[in-house]
């Protein structure tokens, strides 16, 4: 098959090249993303192969369709992005990555807890200046404290597991079932209602949904506990930043690490350090000092890339091969309205 790739990098270039080891499909690799000015160059192409940044609305896809292509491989596990509804009326069929590197991700946002709970951030800048004053880095101990995890999935589900070994105690939240494991080891399921306003620390592991959007506003906010820590390394949509931001200057929020964005999709993955950034939401949200952002990284490790690539390759492969309707990696509009209902 002949694949184009979107929003492709150094890391997408070597892992997609090693993983199509038996050059099963021919690639071409653009840095561009993909929109309505870009989709004119899949022309000829049977697929393209996207990131969670790249534009996949009806316009779009329809442009893709002309084009010719047939398949929409998406190199990660959400497809908020994906207009499914036109992507089904024009006969495309969405493959994603499901699982990567759960340990990846998990791990990320408890170096974001760990990171604002004891100012490493403040205490890095402190020290290469030789300032080794201690005023304004006291943290407090993570042994018994409440965590509360919204979605408790593949990566939520380890997450909650790393919090419980800091002696923590968890409770959880999920849609769906709480794996019978995390129970177990002492972690409790909760009502959304009652996990906001018993934790010390909220983090946010489930997806991006119309039920979900927004799911922390400036409502929810106000039932947390006077400076909660909140982690999203999820979906920038799940947060109301506006609210956040207002939470921020009032002590309600007392620390927050995001490492993705509502709006996102102007800034990361580019070099804009020699421009200005008009986003004046995100702006305001650098200036607090109890605020960490990192720029959608969580997934960024060895065993996660390696693992993007492979199953990318092997949906190609069940695609070309007439199975990518039995697949378990197929974003299937029915079972998608299904579990959102």
């Amino acid at each position: 098959m002949r694949v184009i790739v979107y929003s492709a990098h150094r890391h997408d270039i070597r892992d997609l090249s090693a993983a199509n080891s038996a050059q099963a499909h021919a690639f071409e690799f653009f840095e561009a993303r993909l929109g309505v000015d870009t989709a004119r160059l899949a022309e000829g192409f049977d697929a393209v192969c996207t990131f969670v940044n790249d534009s996949l609305d009806a316009v779009v896809l329809g442009k893709l369709a002309k084009a010719g292509i047939r398949l929409v491989a998406l190199r990660c596990a959400g497809y908020n992005q994906v207009d499914l509804d036109a992507a089904q009326r024009l006969g495309l069929c969405v493959l994603r990555v499901p699982a990567y590197s759960p340990h990846a991700v998990a791990e990320h946002a408890v170096g974001l807890v760990l990171t604002l709970n004891r100012h490493l951030h403040r205490a890095y800048n402190r020290t290469r200046e030789n300032d080794f004053r201690l005023d304004g880095l006291e943290g407090f101990d993570l042994f018994g404290k409440t965590v509360g995890v919204i979605g408790v999935g593949r990566i939520g589900a380890v997450f909650a597991r790393i919090m419980l070994g800091f002696g923590c105690r968890v409770l959880v939240h999920d849609a769906f079932t709480v794996p019978a494991d995390l129970l177990q080891l002492g972690a409790r399921q909760s009502p959304l209602a009652e996990l906001l306003a018993q934790s010390d620390i909220v983090s946010l592991h489930c997806p991006l949904t119309p039920q979900t959007h927004h799911l922390i506003d400036a409502s929810a906010l106000s039932t947390m506990k006077p400076g909660v820590m909140l982690i999203n390394t999820s979906r920038g949509g799940l947060l109301d930043t506006t609210a956040v931001i207002a939470a921020l200057k009032e002590g309600r929020v007392g620390f927050l690490g995001l490492d993705v964005y509502e709006q996102e999709g102007d800034l990361f993955f580019e070099d804009l350090s020699s421009t200005i950034v008009a986003d004046d939401v995100f702006q305001r949200l650098l200036t607090f000092p109890n605020v960490v952002v990192t720029g959608h990284q969580a997934f960024f490790t060895r065993e996660a890339l390696a693992a993007i690539a492979t199953t990318t390759i092997a949906n190609l492969d069940d695609f070309a091969a007439g199975r990518a309707t039995t697949s378990p990696n197929r974003v299937d509009l029915g079972l998608v309205r299904r579990a959102t209902r």
